[in-house]
């Protein structure tokens, strides 16, 4: 695959939906131990939710891909009224600021895409770098994607790249002491032990791979 329709932008994070429902249970047991134990279910629920909504707004959007992630990302918003809800409906909708005018996201447009969602969650959870949050996995992501883009990379290997760097995201936050939410309180615990957020994030890109590289 080396470019993206519109049309198949729903397909697209139904595959990101599917794996989160899959990983819903080990999301929550991962978030009970130093968070609300609900991230499992915001991200099922709401990534879950995102394909139809996709669809709903298809006709609205006029083939403009930006137009069509701004419009679902909104309503994906009231669906996951959280933390991470939030977080996740504000990446959406800043990635599609980043693609307005799109009718297909080749590999520089998919790359933009994942900066502009990593720049929306950072916006909005005032969040930065090293802060042991979803933003360690997603920004590396997008800064690979946009270096392989920029180097000619072709749209699998773009999303290869993100996602190696999403990893290698994940597996800096056991070394990171967390800022935020409960897990701050309980730092100690955090010692040596993956953010599940990063891991949210990591997921997120895999889900996006799983549908590009097959």
């Amino acid at each position: 695959m080396d470019k993206i329709l519109f049309e198949q932008v729903p397909e697209l994070f139904s595959s990101v939906g599917a794996l989160f429902i899959e990983k819903k249970e080990e999301l929550c047991e991962m978030d009970a131990r130093l968070g609300d134990g609900d991230l499992g279910l915001t991200m099922s629920k709401g990534y879950g939710a995102l394909p139809d909504l996709l669809r709903g707004e298809a006709e609205g959007a006029g083939g403009d891909i930006g137009k069509l992630l701004m419009k679902a990302g909104m309503k994906m918003s009231s669906l996951v009224p959280s933390t991470m809800g939030f977080l996740m409906s504000t990446g959406i909708m800043e990635g599609g600021k980043a693609v307005k005018g799109k009718s297909e996201l080749d590999a520089p447009a998919f790359a933009a895409y994942l900066k502009g969602f990593a720049a929306g969650v950072q916006k909005r959870g005032k969040c930065e770098a090293g802060q042991r949050t979803i933003y360690d996995s997603i920004l590396p992501a997008a800064e690979a994607a946009c270096a392989a883009a920029d180097s000619g990379a072709s749209l699998q290997e773009v999303v290869t790249a993100a996602l190696g760097a999403a990893e290698k995201g994940v597996e800096a936050t056991k070394d990171m002491v967390p800022v935020f939410g409960k897990a701050a309180v309980h730092a100690a615990q955090c010692a040596g032990v993956a953010d599940q957020g990063a891991v949210a994030g990591y997921y997120k890109i895999l889900g996006l791979s799983k549908y590009i590289c097959g």
